[in-house]
């Protein structure tokens, strides 16, 4: 059994024909949530799951699940998957990948005529990547009870659309209630996102945990006032006053590495005039840790800085937390049996903790999970030029292919692979 591989040219193949579906011309994918290009690529996933011999389940938030029978249908299936919606200016690669290598496996084992113990199925989570509709990771987020199915269908995009409506239009919206649907264990194949798999030269990434975030709106406001006539210590400058905790926000981050981040991504400055002192200023504030309690350290010290900084400044400063997911361990089974598979074969690789967030966050919550990262080129992602070598794209399938018969159960060798082996004992589950 350590011999067998994926079919590297039909895994790139069919990310290939998927990548036509709102093909950009930069070489890149708009294919946003709940779209019409959207439902080509729900169509076209499913058509190719059908002709695998797949059965096929769709639930009330749209998340798909392809199911290839085990020899104990009465056991909870082995699943892998990702998402197939992407940025408006988004890659091949993004969630693709995770899909497609799981069709990928079940094409493998068709091929070789491999019967697991336990079902294996591929999913697809519906609007992970959040650009049209908010909550992100939508789908997953509904199946394991982060907030309710009510909740995602009311929520709307600029046009004033409803997750809801765009469903049922593109005929996505199931029967199934979210979380019904059993899942013994779930690895997610994914492309890193970024730099460091590439900058150490490695092939496979382990990944043993995401990092937590917490997503912050904050408001300086002063008074506007002209730039010439106004002295300097007599000013009430909104963006003066914002740029020291921007600078903190760095700080902070440096003070915790090597996990910590912290980030200003989003600033606006009213009245955004070349000679007006700026009266206020609207900015985002991005931290992240992989330890929970350095991430609450972290919140503890911006909190602390703002409050002594409206005291000095005498400055009116608003702080909200908009948002907050702590960080995500996974369990050390999944993770074992990942690097398992990765020795077996032969890859260079390194733990990498992922500082972005994956449906695998969610799933983590009911059942065991795992994720497999690959290089992407200059570690880009979320930009039309996202690009990943076809071979390191094998590779993290082949180590798919291999943790999923872990869990599932297989044959021990080419010789027997008519005959299963006892799935093995499903471990306490961990969040």
């Amino acid at each position: 059994m350590n011999e067998l591989r994926i079919n590297g040219p039909r895994l790139w193949t069919s990310l290939m024909d998927l990548a036509r579906i709102g093909a950009t011309d930069k070489g890149g994918v708009k294919r946003l949530a709940l779209t019409d290009l959207d439902r080509q690529g729900r169509d076209l996933v499913v058509q190719w799951g059908r002709d695998a011999g797949l059965a096929i389940t769709v639930d009330r938030i749209g998340n798909v699940f392809m199911r290839r029978e085990g020899s104990n249908p009465a056991l909870a299936p082995v699943v892998t998957g990702s998402h197939i919606d992407t940025q408006p200016t988004g890659g091949k690669f993004d969630g693709n990948y995770g899909v497609l290598a799981g069709l990928e496996v079940i094409r493998t084992l068709n091929d070789h005529g491999i019967q697991t113990e336990a079902p294996i199925e591929v999913a697809f989570w519906t609007n992970e990547e959040g650009s049209r509709f908010v909550p992100v990771m939508m789908g997953s987020g509904v199946f394991c009870g982060a907030f309710s199915l009510e909740t995602a269908c009311a929520a709307r995009d600029t046009e004033g659309k409803s997750v809801g409506e765009e469903l049922a239009r593109i005929g996505y919206a199931g029967e199934q209630t979210p979380g019904d649907h059993p899942i013994g264990a779930y690895f997610e194949a994914h492309i890193e996102q970024g730099p460091v798999l590439e900058d150490a030269d490695k092939v496979i990434g382990v990944v043993p945990a995401v990092m937590g975030l917490s997503w912050y709106d904050c408001t300086v406001s002063g008074m506007e006032a002209h730039a010439g006539p106004t002295p300097m210590g007599l000013r009430r400058d909104a963006l003066q006053v914002a740029t020291t905790i921007m600078q903190e926000v760095v700080a902070i981050a440096n003070r915790y590495p090597p996990y910590g981040r912290g980030t200003v991504g989003m600033v606006q400055v009213f009245p955004n005039s070349r000679n007006v002192i700026p009266g206020q200023v609207k900015f985002s504030i991005d931290l992240r840790n992989v330890n929970d309690a350095l991430l609450n350290t972290m919140h503890e010290e911006i909190t602390a800085f703002i409050d002594k900084t409206r005291q000095d400044s005498g400055l009116s400063i608003d702080l909200e937390r908009v948002s907050y997911y702590p960080p995500c361990p996974f369990h050390p089974d999944c993770v074992d049996a990942v690097r398992a598979a990765t020795a077996t074969l032969g890859y260079s690789s390194m733990d990498v903790v992922s500082g972005a967030g994956h449906d695998a966050i969610y799933v983590a919550r009911l059942a065991p999970a795992g994720m497999i990262f690959v290089p992407c080129k200059d570690g880009i992602s979320h930009n039309e030029i996202e690009d990943a070598q076809p071979g390191h794209l094998e590779a993290g399938c082949n180590v798919l292919l291999h943790a999923m018969l872990a869990r599932a159960g297989a044959p021990a060798g080419p010789e027997d692979a008519a005959r299963t082996i006892r799935q093995p004992t499903q471990p306490e589950v961990v969040a």
